[in-house]
């Protein structure tokens, strides 16, 4: 039987990342995946003729640099098209623009409110020393903050230093920032419902809290630290869906000699002598090798695929409290034509970007609130995009792909199981939404492809639906994630890593959590990572 270096259980961009640094330092890796295809929550499918759906994740931005330099993912044919705005429609008829271009935004933001226009430029002031805090943090590893080892010391001193390059005020601000609502932390700047309703969707997003929540202040930096093509905070689409990425990085580990065995679902990782050897796959097959690397969720990983009798009852017990939550859904949607947005002037680029109908911070808490009764929520937050308004590959000619995703969806019914009733109601509140937008939107449809946290469980694997693979909560950051005195891509189990979502620095089509176990592991067989980038600053 074959021995590989390395098995990397899960096809998701997370483990591609981490399979195509591991290959590339000369260790033979195969990585396994349950699905037909690759991709994981990153995929691009053709569920009705001609039309590709990106099927979970939908947009590009927080994917890192250095990892596309690294693995050469243009090479193997990986493009983002950056979109330059959006929209928030208001049930007034009126609508709020987003742009890119910062003076653009603040003059929009005029049009409402004067004083919020000159908010903007505090607003963005602070969010960005933010943003230069965390983003360093996103490519190093957390320190174990009681471990006396002199890596963990270093990085203790580092991120001491990161903290003490800020003035006493800033500092409060700081740890205020860290622990606030996004409601409450724009309530300081903005006086204006829809413009606060914008800017707090990115507090909400993938989280099973509401913008009222402590916490969801962090959430927004999440997602403010993306790039595209060195333009910062910018979102896009990858040409040809979202799994485009992951062709990419499979394409990349594959020329590099790496394996792929696709229909290879993991039953169990098999332990001897208090080591990972091996897995055993649902079809009787075992691949051996020298190490495992698990790219399921940390529930998945160590409630279902490790025995009970390897781990620590301690280790365990906080694994079953780690808070998945899912509370998202997505809806995708193939159209034979254009929707028309009256609200919007004719031409106008935001139909290219992403749109939402939430206009206020109170229809948002009262979405969630649904959510907190196990509802679907009856007025959801969409937020929704069109991807073919700029890449038209993935529809016919004339015709259109819609994205919505969804907030909120519970990941059980009022206590119980979804059925297909449930799932077709939570697709109308949908439908409905928009056609109170966009007349004649119901007839345009061709086909929808409609998921709950129930369907993105049984097909891409993450537990309850949680499209971060655990919340971003405070919590769970950092070397709380996703269990103290485990969070470099470690476990209690010799030669078992992990280098999903589960663990720092989260969620989102990033790469960082992969290429971060990578390093890791390079580093625990002393090999060389000359071929790693060195994390850079961008803002």
């Amino acid at each position: 039987m074959k021995i590989y270096d390395a098995i990397i259980i899960g096809g998701g961009h997370n483990g591609l990342v981490t399979a195509g640094y591991l290959q590339r330092a000369g260790l033979e890796t195969v990585v396994v995946e349950k699905n037909p295809w690759v991709g994981g929550a990153a995929t691009s499918r053709e569920l009705t003729p001609g039309f590709l759906y990106s099927n979970c994740s939908y947009v590009c931005s927080l994917f890192r640099p250095e990892i596309m330099r690294d693995l050469e993912l243009p090479k193997h044919g990986l493009q983002i098209i950056s979109y330059e705005g959006g929209a928030v429609f208001t049930r007034d008829g009126d609508y709020l623009a987003s742009y890119r271009d910062h003076d653009a935004h603040r003059r929009e933001f005029a049009r409402y409110s004067a004083r919020d226009a000159e908010s903007y430029e505090r607003y963005a002031r602070d969010v960005t020393r933010q943003c230069r805090f965390i983003q360093p943090l996103l490519m190093r590893t957390a320190p174990d903050p009681f471990s006396f080892k002199p890596r963990d010391i270093g990085e203790l001193l580092y991120l001491a230093k990161k903290f003490g390059e800020f003035s006493p005020a800033e500092m409060a601000s700081t740890l205020r920032f860290w622990t606030m609502s996004i409601s409450d932390f724009l309530e300081e700047y903005f006086e204006t419902d829809v413009i606060k309703a914008y800017l707090a969707l990115s507090g909400i997003i993938g989280t099973a809290l509401g913008p009222m929540s402590p916490g969801t202040a962090y959430v927004l930096l999440h997602h403010y630290m993306g790039e595209v093509d060195g333009s910062v905070g910018a979102w896009g689409y990858a040409r040809g869906g979202m799994g485009a990425v992951t062709k990419a990085l499979a394409s990349s580990f594959q020329a590099a000699g790496g394996v792929i065995r696709t229909g290879a679902e993991v039953d169990k990782v098999i332990v001897e002598g208090g080591r990972a050897v091996g897995v055993a796959l649902a079809n009787g097959d075992e691949v051996r090798a020298r190490m495992v690397v698990s790219n399921a969720d940390v529930k998945r990983t160590f409630l279902k695929l490790v025995e009970p009798k390897e781990l620590p009852e301690p280790f365990l017990h906080r694994v079953k409290h780690f808070k998945m939550r899912g509370s998202s859904g997505k809806v995708n949607i193939a159209l034979d034509s254009l929707p028309e947005f009256p609200a919007l002037p004719e031409g106008s680029q935001c139909i290219r970007g992403d749109m939402h109908f939430t206009d206020s911070i109170a229809r948002m808490e009262r979405a969630y609130d649904d959510w907190k009764a196990g509802r679907w929520s009856a007025d959801p937050f969409l937020d929704m995009m069109i991807p073919t308004t700029l890449d038209p590959t993935m529809a016919p000619v004339g015709k259109h792909f819609m994205s919505c995703f969804v907030q909120y969806c519970p990941p059980k019914v009022e206590g119980r199981d979804w059925t297909d009733a449930d799932r077709d109601a939570f697709a109308e509140t949908v439908v409905r939404q928009i056609s109170d937008y966009s007349p004649g939107f119901r007839e345009r449809i061709v086909h929808m492809e409609v998921r709950t946290p129930r369907e993105i469980e049984q097909e891409v694997g993450l537990t309850e639906g949680n499209i971060f693979q655990g919340e971003l909560t405070f919590d769970q950051l950092l070397f709380n994630r996703p269990v103290p005195g485990y969070a470099q891509y470690r476990s209690p189990i010799q030669g078992l890593y992990i280098c999903g979502s589960s663990t720092h620095p989260g969620g989102g089509v990033m790469g960082a959590p992969g290429r971060n176990a990578a390093a890791e592991i390079l580093r625990d067989l002393d090999k060389s990572r000359s071929h790693m980038s060195a994390a850079h600053d961008v803002l």
